[in-house]
């Protein structure tokens, strides 16, 4: 009989408070990429650390991609009887320019004569919904930012005639020998040992439950002995386990260092499930094996007009999640995965250590 156990809180070396920016600069000086939750919701910030091998900017310790950024004020769909949203708990920051000046803080201890410029180095939409691609936030920031978006979304972006560069964000899928050449940039606006890409299904590269997938080579894997890229998959509604099992075949030689995934099953009444939930998102770590999971888009927002009558939310933990496991393991004879939950709130951050470092969490 296998047994799935429940994770331990995440030691707290590893988890950071974004208002407290001496821990946050220790955090960046980890030599690890950081991810921090600029909102209760699905606003996030990856921060890259520029590998040994590469020449960085002057002036520059990380490469910032700001994921799906909504600050202030309300987001609608379709039109304000049909959907409006509000957040229900403050952002982390309140504008694009207070981020900038933090960011810019973090990378000149503190001397802020020196933050004049860009320090958001490019946006990654994953959807043209407005709680994912917010105009009034995208508009707070330069001309000459990069957005990396899904088609529709970069279709609506284009029509702002704001941004002077909007990448349709490629596809990555099974049929691809290796990510450089799927979603490796071929625009000169990333650096080349980092790609922004979607994972599809085959055959519906539109789907609504599929994943921006952002792959970094920092260097030799510990303790590898060879180059292994590594991922953070970040799937707000959720997308389905088949579609991401063979990220982790040896040949894609990608180690997905963390799956973003909500654990609130949400669906419009009588009609389709939005958010596939914990349910589905433990059986998603487990295909893509990644060494995180780590909650995103649950946050429980302010509603009106037509669609927040119908909407139903049924919140999980991971304890139910674990459970459900646990039966299909019984059933199956399967081991369980290995990954450390981790749920972050508005302004919390996490330094993600490769795998071969990390401890299992669930075992």
């Amino acid at each position: 009989m296998t047994t799935a156990t429940l994770p331990t809180p995440r030691p707290p070396s590893w988890t950071v408070k974004l208002s407290d920016t001496g821990a946050w600069r220790t955090a960046l000086a980890s030599g690890r990429p950081v991810l921090a939750h600029l909102n209760a919701d699905t606003t996030w910030l990856i921060q890259l650390p520029y590998p040994a091998s590469a020449t960085a900017p002057e002036g520059r310790s990380h490469f910032n991609v700001l994921v799906d950024p909504w600050l202030q004020g309300p987001q609608s769909d379709v039109a304000s009887w049909f959907s409006t949203q509000w957040h229900v708990q403050a952002p982390s920051v309140q504008t694009i320019k207070e981020l900038n000046d933090i960011l810019g803080q973090l990378e000149h201890e503190g001397n802020i004569s020196k933050v004049d410029a860009s320090y958001v180095d490019a946006v990654a939409i994953s959807h043209e919904f407005t709680d994912h691609c917010h105009r009034a936030t995208l508009r707070e920031l330069p001309r000459d930012t990069p957005v990396f978006a899904t088609d529709k979304a970069a279709k609506l972006i284009r029509s702002w005639s704001h941004f002077d560069r909007v990448i349709t964000t490629p596809g990555f899928s099974q049929t691809h020998e290796d990510w450089t050449s799927a979603i490796g940039d071929k625009t000169g606006s990333l650096a080349p040992w980092l790609g922004i890409g979607r994972i599809v299904t085959e055959g519906n590269a539109l789907y609504y439950h599929s994943a921006v997938i952002i792959v970094f080579d920092l260097g030799t894997a510990a303790g590898s002995g060879r180059r292994d890229a590594e991922a953070i998959i970040y799937s707000p509604h959720g997308i389905k386990p088949a579609d991401l099992a063979w990220i982790k075949t040896p040949g894609k030689r990608i180690n997905t260092l963390a799956l973003l995934h909500g654990l609130d099953d949400v669906r419009i009444w009588m009609t389709s499930q939005l958010n596939l939930g914990a349910l589905n998102g433990i059986e998603a770590v487990r295909a893509c094996g990644a060494r995180y999971w780590i909650a995103t888009h649950d946050e429980v927002k302010k509603g009106a007009g037509v669609i927040s009558w119908l909407l139903r939310r049924k919140s999980y933990g991971l304890q139910d999640a674990v459970k459900a496991e646990e039966a299909k393991l019984d059933a199956s004879g399967d081991s369980p995965a290995h990954y450390d939950f981790v749920g972050l709130g508005s302004g919390d951050g996490l330094v993600l250590q490769a795998a071969a470092a990390a401890s299992s969490l669930v075992a």
